[in-house]
C-alpha cells in the first residue's frame, strides 16, 4: 500500500491528530469553561491521551525530518503501549462510565470528552494500522503494555496516601473523592477485594487486547519495502 508509506499523507494525518489533541488538552484543564480544572492530572483518560499526544508529536517530527516515503517506525513497543492505553480509555469510558448513575449525560458530549474518549483513540489506532509496518509486533509487547495500568494504580494509591486517604477532598466537579477518580478504584465503596478484582479484570482485559492486536498484526497483509 503506497499510501502507508506516503510522507505527505502521514504528515497530514499526524498533524490533524496533534491539533485535535491540543484542543482536547486545553479542554481537559478547563480552558473552554474559563475555569482551571485542578484535578486534571488524576484521570487515566487525560494521562493516556497526553502520553499518546507525546508519541504522535515525536512521530510528526520524525516524519517531517525524513526525505522520502517510508513506514513510520517510532519505537514500535512504545507505540503499542500507548495504543492499548488509549484503547482502555475508550472501552472503560464507553462501557462502564458514560452511563454511570448520577452522571450528567450532557458531559459525554463536550468537546474534550468526545475527542479523548472516541475520536483520538480511533485515530491513534488508525495511525498504527495505516503507517506502521506489520508482522513486526513482538510477543512481549502485550505483557509490557500492562505496565501502564499497573503504574497508574501505583500512582493513584501514592496520591491517596499523600492526601492521607481523605475522601472528603472532592474532585473539581464535586461529585467524587479526588483520590479515587473511578468507582472501581475506591476501596471504601468496593472494598479492598473489589478493587483487586477490578484491577485484575482490567489488566487481564488489557493483556487480552494486546494479544488480539498481536494477532491482527500477524494477519494484516505484508507490505513491500
Amino acid at each position: 500500500m503506497r499510501i502507508s508509506r506516503n510522507r505527505t499523507f502521514q504528515l497530514i494525518y499526524q498533524s490533524c491528530y496533534f491539533a485535535l489533541s491540543v484542543v482536547a488538552i486545553f479542554g481537559s484543564v478547563g480552558f473552554f469553561n474559563h475555569i482551571f480544572v485542578w484535578s486534571f492530572y488524576i484521570h487515566f483518560t487525560n494521562l493516556s491521551n497526553y502520553f499518546c499526544t507525546g508519541i504522535m508529536l515525536a512521530e510528526l517530527i520524525q516524519t517531517a525530518r525524513k526525505k522520502e516515503d517510508s513506514y513510520v517506525d517510532f519505537h514500535p513497543c512504545i507505540k503499542f503501549v500507548g495504543m492499548l492505553g488509549i484503547l482502555l480509555t475508550f472501552l472503560v469510558f464507553n462501557l462502564l462510565l458514560a452511563n454511570q448513575p448520577g452522571r450528567d449525560p450532557a458531559k459525554n458530549f463536550v468537546v474534550e470528552c468526545v475527542l479523548m474518549h472516541i475520536v483520538l483513540p480511533v485515530l491513534y489506532i488508525g495511525d498504527w494500522v495505516l503507517f506502521y509496518e506489520h508482522k513486526k509486533v513482538k510477543w512481549y509487547y502485550p505483557i509490557a503494555s500492562t505496565l501502564l495500568p499497573i503504574a497508574y494504580l501505583g500512582f493513584i494509591f501514592l496520591h491517596a496516601w499523600a492526601y492521607h486517604f481523605d475522601t472528603s477532598v472532592l474532585n473539581f466537579s464535586g461529585d467524587g473523592p479526588l483520590i479515587y477518580p473511578y468507582f472501581f478504584l475506591n476501596p471504601e465503596t468496593q472494598g479492598i477485594g473489589g478493587v483487586v478484582k477490578w484491577f485484575f479484570i482490567l489488566v487481564a482485559g488489557f493483556m487480552a487486547a494486546g494479544f488480539a492486536f498481536l494477532g491482527i498484526d500477524r494477519i494484516l497483509p505484508a507490505r513491500d519495502k
